[in-house]
């Protein structure tokens, strides 16, 4: 009898504890940081391309893919350079008549080097063999660009911390971090597109200049930080 007269009493004890009101917390101050580094455009990429006209679309299509191929083995045979295939593009050219009077096709090859002085050589070869250059960009290879963004991040959380200690050291009140965001962003600094029709003589394709240059990686932090009241 008196265990159960215990268990009959427990149980408005238990639901009482259960609305008991939540600890105040102190006082909340949104905060941001963010930091920068340079990094090295230690791997370009180009892209050229073959494109063409003609009335049946069967025979554009193995004029173009033939063009593509002889490139192909071309970049195939040199050390250091890799290679994919970029777009591809066949649309109608309609007359005045609005009927089809011819197909235009386009394909792209994509390649990426850290070896600027080959991968200039080889695109004024491509050139020579009646591709056009499509564009260039230099960038940051992924090892590189991974490095550079774990020291940025780095940065960027002393700079949140460093905020978040002379907030509350100004207010003398110790504090603690409560939320936190990270974002990351790059910014290559803008350079000319580097674009060439086909060249109809091979005397008059030449090295394309590359310099490399850098890129600018920032981390931005924001967060919250609690005050102890």
């Amino acid at each position: 009898m008196p265990a159960k007269t215990f268990a009959l009493l427990a149980i408005p004890l238990l639901a009482g504890s259960l609305l008991l009101p939540a600890a105040q917390a102190g006082t909340l101050i949104e905060l941001s940081a963010e930091a920068s580094r340079p990094a090295a455009n230690d791997l370009l990429r180009a892209v050229v391309y073959a494109e063409a006209n003609a009335a049946d679309p069967a025979e554009l299509a193995k004029r173009v893919n033939q063009e593509i191929a002889e490139a192909l083995r071309l970049i195939k045979g040199k050390a250091g350079i890799s290679v994919k295939s970029g777009n591809q593009h066949t649309y109608p050219v309609y007359g005045n008549n609005r009927k089809i009077e011819s197909w235009r096709m386009r394909s792209e090859l994509v390649l990426e080097s850290k070896d600027g002085a080959a991968l200039s050589e080889l695109l004024a070869k491509l050139q020579q063999m009646k591709l056009a250059l499509g564009n260039v960009s230099q960038l940051p290879s992924p090892a590189t660009r991974r490095l550079v963004e774990e020291g940025v991040t780095q940065d960027a959380i002393r700079a949140f911390e460093a905020r978040a200690a002379l907030v509350a050291g100004t207010l003398g009140k110790p504090y603690k971090i409560k939320r936190l965001n990270i974002q990351q962003s790059s910014q290559v600094p803008p350079m000319p597109m580097l674009r060439a029709a086909k060249m109809e003589m091979a005397s008059d394709a030449a090295p394309v200049p590359l310099e490399a240059g850098e890129s600018q990686i920032s981390s931005s932090i924001s967060g919250e930080i609690e005050l102890a009241d």
